[in-house]
């Protein structure tokens, strides 16, 4: 079921993003101190957040090993968050192509598109300074995304935005207040936490509005592009390749992680409240229930 579901008025809404961006914004080259060590024995994610957590391949790994999987974990989901912020600052120009540009909407989409840049230069710098390659998606996975600034559009593009931003939110909340994890890692994620809430708000009244206007017949191709995007995104988020890294076997390693039902829920919690949104707004059903039980975000 559906509810209609009320929004501010669009230029009012984008007159208090541009004011909260003007008042409270992080410059990670200045805010954030690149040259401090990392701390030996932390962690770089919650230990019950990492893909083998619970499983019994985790329980043969030594504890070195354990935190090296969390680097490189980090590491794969900071360098997707890029790959994916590349890809809505593609998307974003389009609205700014079509807009009046003298509207307070489109100057916040380019406010918007400015923060994204300094977080992808922010999430770069991170994998960097703690030793990681870049991992990003798979390549069909990276060639695939090319193509949805193409076809993407309407509420479901603002949906599947909103699915990357409120997924990594959840985790990043969790993280930035754990104090068993690299400072580093957590500055970081405190600042993506901070500025994100503003894109939010945006991107959940384009969804609302972008709902109120859709049509029987597009609704379909709302509902199957949303799920498949972000079955994609939360598949990618550990790149099968970190395993390896520390020393495991690739596709042994892989397989358990997605048969693990911790790291199943933990996707499944870090997307409820989106998930509860989405539904609300109708974005969730057929044909997409199929793509949306294997993103794990539906159990």
């Amino acid at each position: 079921m559906t509810r209609t579901l009320k929004v501010a008025d669009r230029e009012k809404t984008a007159e208090r993003l541009l004011n909260s961006s003007a008042d409270k914004f992080y410059d990670p080259e200045v805010d954030i101190d690149w040259a401090a060590p990392l701390v030996d024995g932390l962690r770089y994610t919650p230990e019950h957040r990492c893909s083998l957590y619970g499983t019994e391949l985790w329980d043969r790994m030594s504890p070195d090993q354990r935190v090296d999987l969390s680097r490189h974990e980090v590491a794969s989901i900071a360098s997707v968050g890029l790959w994916f912020e590349i890809l809505l600052m593609q998307m974003l120009l389009k609205e700014v192509y079509r807009s009046d540009p003298t509207t307070k909407h489109a100057q916040y989409a380019l406010t918007e598109i400015a923060d994204e840049c300094r977080h992808s230069t922010m999430f770069a710098r991170m994998v960097e300074r703690i030793g990681c390659p870049p991992y990003g998606p798979r390549r069909h996975v990276y060639h695939l995304g090319k193509a949805l600034p193409v076809i993407g559009y309407g509420p479901a593009l603002y949906g599947s935005i909103l699915v990357a931003e409120e997924v990594l939110d959840r985790l990043q909340r969790e993280t930035m207040a754990d104090e068993s994890v690299q400072p580093l890692v957590r500055m970081v994620n405190r600042i993506h936490v901070l500025e994100e809430a503003r894109h939010v708000r945006f991107a959940r009244e384009e969804v609302v509005r972008g709902m109120e206007t859709l049509t029987r017949k597009e609704l379909g191709y709302q509902r199957w592009l949303i799920a498949t995007t972000s079955m994609f995104i939360t598949r990618s988020l550990i790149n099968p390749d970190v395993y390896a890294a520390v020393g495991l076997d690739e596709d042994e390693a892989h397989k358990a992680a997605l048969g693990n039902p911790h790291w199943q829920e933990t996707i499944r919690w870090s997307g409820e409240r989106i998930m509860k949104f989405l539904d609300e707004v109708g974005l969730v059903g057929k044909p997409g229930m199929r793509a949306w039980r294997r993103s794990f975000l539906l159990g």
